[in-house]
């Protein structure tokens, strides 16, 4: 049986604290990887700690939103990671700075994965009207997936909510976030769902923080495995 693809979020600013989440998190009941965002990326020491990590699956998200000829060249200032999977760049950023994007990673690294950051999982229909948009999000959120297909991004990062519609119309990798264990606060996130679920509604893989690194780790790790059963 294939195991379930996880990314833990390393949601820190510490490299100790970083490296607890990973020695803790490591185990064989479940396909682990690791995301980094901006957070640990913009600390002293955090480019060339995620440098060093040559047999983990890497989430490098950074959400690259600007124009395309900066996005290219904040790319190529990141080839010496060779050991990085996927990096994300933003829906917003629009189809050129997409496509741009998705050409220069063929360029610096054949095996770099680019994924699509669609309508952030803290954004509510309410609070996506006050940026200007006039659709719902799952509206949405369906036209910056065409744009990820039509672009060439090997996927996409949507919430659970959005898994049913996007399984229909793209066919590369979904990763999902907003993912809580049962009995967890949802915080600042809008839109979440259980892992379990997420799975079963068709997301190749999930991303979770606050569930797993809040607390006590093995615990949290024990009771993922338990409500993925």
């Amino acid at each position: 049986m294939k195991k379930p693809k996880i990314f833990i979020a390393c949601d820190t600013s510490k490299t100790s604290e970083a490296r607890k989440i990973i020695t803790k998190t490591k185990n064989d009941k479940l396909d682990i990887g690791y995301k980094f965002g901006l957070e640990f990326f913009y600390t002293k020491d955090g480019r060339k700690f995620i440098s060093k990590l040559k047999k983990d699956k890497i989430f490098l998200d950074l959400k690259l939103n600007d124009i395309p000829a900066t996005c290219s060249a904040a790319l190529k200032a990141l080839k010496d990671l060779k050991n990085i999977s996927y990096i994300t760049v933003h829906a917003n950023a629009g189809e050129e700075t997409i496509k741009a994007v998705v050409r220069t990673a063929k360029k610096i690294n054949s095996k770099l994965k680019i994924l699509l950051v669609t309508v952030l999982t803290s954004i509510s229909n309410k609070s996506i009207k006050k940026i200007g948009h006039t659709k719902s999000i799952n509206e949405l959120v369906k036209k910056q997936v065409i744009l990820a297909k039509a672009c060439g991004c090997h996927g996409v990062v949507c919430a659970g909510s959005d898994l049913k519609f996007i399984k229909k119309i793209f066919k590369g990798e979904i990763i999902t976030p907003g993912i809580r264990l049962k009995g967890d606060s949802s915080g600042d996130q809008k839109r979440v769902m259980g892992p379990k679920e997420a799975l079963k509604k068709g997301s190749s893989a999930l991303v979770m923080g606050r569930s797993i690194i809040k607390g006590n780790i093995n615990n949290n790790i024990s009771r993922l495995i338990k409500e993925l059963k």
